[in-house]
């Protein structure tokens, strides 16, 4: 190299000059964006990692990917329309910040066991109910419900669209509680039905979901129809059927939703002989109605962004909701959690539990049941240690003192 390059790859003034463009560069939108990602993400590997070198919930989604098809994939990773609440829900965890205690509490001390309407728990943890699970991989609902029982014992909710039946779903792990997810219907005799195959399986909880349901995507819709007509999926994640959409369905509205009313509540909670759930509440006078009318605890959920677009993102309703609520009864919360630091600040903003979605789809398509305990066991050791690190040493320590929230 000429001296007069070495002189000028070493000169303090280009290094001066770099510093400064480093930090203009750092203060732009693209580089915050980029400063939540893995710079060195897997999916750029060249070799399929192992279970073992499983990490964070983060690294199961790329084998995830790699191992299912991509419309099921596109199920279960895109939300409603432009995706904007969709976006807003993790975006709203970085607008949290976490205190950090002096002097912390080792890890070994930090014990999170608490009580949800009669079941005993050790991490307040639960898998939320998602649709079709034996498409992301043989093990199916059955897969997913041992790895959440081998889990310290985690509850289970499992999607009215399982794709097993829930009396074969039930037995499978001795030992594990399964409660079971509820789409309302308009007669009154079918939902009675409903909820008899459910109880006597021994589903005791019943979540009934009252936001608008999951709706159709257009990545996926668009996966189903490359290269031929327009079709209709036969299953959430199928492969698509041969029936075209015609009239109101073309544009995603169907009669099956947003007819639901507090009568209709009332007629279920006498069908129902456990805790009754209402999933969906993002307002706080909904939350009021929701203890009026014999709920015996809400889920603060926007179906993780699938059920309407430009809706809050639910962390950010999530504190007004419990003032309203005002210890009635429990608030349990879903959406856009990805690591036990978002589980701790939706338990430091009032929630009860929090309820995993898409990270538990991650875990079960990339290893099955295996994955999904271990996903599931990764977010709890997460949840501990951050918990740690706030010196939180039990589940009511964790409360508004250790956050700080800065919503936009």
């Amino acid at each position: 190299m000429a001296d007069t390059e070495q002189s000028w790859l070493t000169n303090p003034a280009r290094r001066k000059a770099l510093a400064r463009l480093a930090g203009l560069m750092a203060g732009t939108p693209i580089a915050a964006a980029m400063a939540q990602s893995d710079p060195r993400p897997l999916s750029r590997h060249h070799r399929a990692l192992s279970l073992a070198e499983m990490q964070t919930a983060f690294d199961f989604e790329p084998v995830f990917f790699g191992n299912v098809t991509l419309p099921v994939y596109d199920y279960t990773a895109h939300g409603d329309g432009s995706e904007f609440t969709l976006r807003r829900n993790r975006q709203a965890f970085d607008w949290v910040d976490i205190t950090p205690a002096r002097p912390a509490v080792p890890a070994s001390q930090v014990d999170l066991s608490s009580e949800l309407l009669g079941v005993k728990m050790k991490f307040p943890i639960i898998v939320a109910p998602s649709a079709s699970m034996r498409a992301l991989h043989p093990d199916g609902e059955i897969g997913m419900f041992k790895a959440a029982t081998a889990a310290s014992n985690t509850l289970m909710m499992l999607s009215i669209n399982s794709s097993m039946p829930v009396n074969q779903v039930a037995p499978a792990s001795p030992g594990g509680t399964l409660w079971a997810q509820f789409y309302p219907l308009e007669n009154r005799a079918a939902t009675q039905r409903s909820m008899d195959v459910l109880q006597t399986a021994g589903c005791n909880g019943i979540i009934v979901t009252i936001d608008q349901q999951a709706s159709y995507y257009e990545r996926s819709q668009q996966d189903r129809n490359l290269g031929g007509r327009v079709a209709r999926a036969s299953g959430p994640g199928a492969g698509g059927g041969t029936a075209a959409l015609t009239g109101s369905e073309r544009y995603r509205i169907t009669g099956e939703r947003l007819w639901y009313t507090w009568q209709y509540i009332d007629d279920v909670r006498k069908m129902v002989k456990g805790p009754l759930l209402l999933k969906g509440i993002l307002d706080p006078e909904d939350a009021k109605l929701a203890v009026e009318h014999g709920a015996d605890a809400i889920i603060v959920s926007n179906h993780g962004g699938r059920s309407m677009d430009y809706g809050p993102s639910t962390l950010e309703v999530l504190p007004e909701i419990v003032a309203a609520v005002n210890g009635r009864i429990p608030v349990l919360f879903d959406s856009g959690v990805r690591r036990g630091g978002d589980i701790f600040k939706a338990l430091a903003l009032g929630a009860n539990a929090v309820m995993l979605g898409r990270t538990a789809r991650w875990g079960l398509g990339a290893f099955g049941t295996a994955g999904a305990q271990r996903l599931i066991e990764i977010m709890q050791q997460e949840l501990v240690q951050t918990s740690a690190a706030a010196g939180c040493a039990k589940l009511p320590d964790i409360n508004r003192t250790t956050v700080k929230a800065h919503f936009v």
